[in-house]
């Protein structure tokens, strides 16, 4: 009987021992070629990785040293001053911009008392701030119209952090700063409108969106340049400098001396301090004409100085 199998001889036991040893020598290298592959993969990725990183950081870096632009056009004192248009309507009074850092120039107030200067230091958030500008906006715009007053606006941001985490106090007053620097005879509405749609305090707030839809309710020009003046919040700096001045620093003008502003809406009329109600626009007005008299009577008890004769 014959069987079938193999023709090769069968392998010695050297043989056997010699062909795992090279098995093992070719899975040691290949081994190794993995190793070798996947450190260089592995380094290339940490590579990317610190780049990114890096560059994450570089540009966080880049961001907060960068120096703060320029403020807004007309708003100089910090304010935008907002008189009677020769042709009616409100038109606001034009300055230059601030410089980065530079200190603002108190505007100069009539003295004549024939005008009232007013004042308001107002938080786009803060619901006091609407109340006062739900009861007093009408007859605020009728007085500015006629010519028997100035109103001067400090957009300041107290509660920022009081909109869910979207700085919507910021946003709003950087908006109007968009507002005073390339469209200011739109000032005076845009101011209004705001007012008319404030979110409930504790909420997210307008987005940005809709501030830009609000601005062009109120009818500016230059709605584009606006637009991406509210979306890059281009005047944070100036916004944030603007709200520590006013609670750090005596506000100009003001008799007796104010120290800071200590809430908003703070209201001022030819330097004094209105503290009465929010909501009786019969009492506004009465303050106005008050103070307005008191300036005048105070010009008028002020001896004109008589030349003296030279001495020959």
């Amino acid at each position: 009987m014959t069987y079938g199998g193999s023709n090769q001889p069968r392998q010695t036991r050297n043989e056997r021992r010699d062909a795992a040893r090279e098995k093992a020598r070719i899975l040691r290298e290949e081994q190794k070629k993995r190793e070798r592959r996947n450190k260089v993969l592995i380094q290339g990725g940490i590579i990317v990785a610190v780049i990114a990183i890096a560059a994450l950081v570089g540009t966080l870096i880049f961001q907060s040293v960068k120096p703060a632009g320029p403020g807004p056009q007309n708003m100089a004192s910090d304010g935008i001053v907002l008189t009677a248009g020769e042709d009616g309507g409100i038109v606001a009074v034009e300055t230059p911009a601030l410089k980065a850092g530079e200190d603002p120039t108190p505007t100069v107030p009539d003295e004549s008392g024939e005008v009232a200067n007013i004042v308001m230091y107002i938080d786009y958030l803060c619901p006091f701030c609407g109340q006062f500008e739900a009861t007093n906006s009408d007859s605020i715009r009728t007085m500015v119209e006629s010519g028997a007053a100035t109103l001067e606006v400090h957009p300041i941001a107290i509660l920022t952090n009081k909109s869910a985490g979207t700085q919507y106090s910021l946003r709003a007053a950087n908006a109007a700063a968009c507002v005073a620097n390339s469209s200011p005879d739109s000032f005076f509405d845009f101011n209004a409108i705001l007012f008319e749609n404030q979110p409930e305090e504790g909420t997210s707030g307008l987005t940005n969106e809709e501030l830009k839809s609000l601005a062009g309710d109120a009818g500016v020009s230059s709605q584009s340049t606006i637009e991406q003046c509210i979306d890059d919040v281009q005047f944070k700096s100036w916004v944030q400098d603007a709200t520590n001045r006013a609670l750090t620093e005596p506000i100009p003008n003001t008799d007796p001396e104010l120290p800071s502003v200590t809430g908003t809406p703070t209201v001022l009329v030819n330097g004094q301090q209105y503290g009465g109600s929010l909501e009786d626009p019969q009492e506004f007005q009465a303050f106005v004409l008050q103070a307005t008299s008191a300036t005048f009577n105070d010009s008028e008890s002020t001896p004109t100085p008589t030349p003296t004769p030279s001495q020959q």
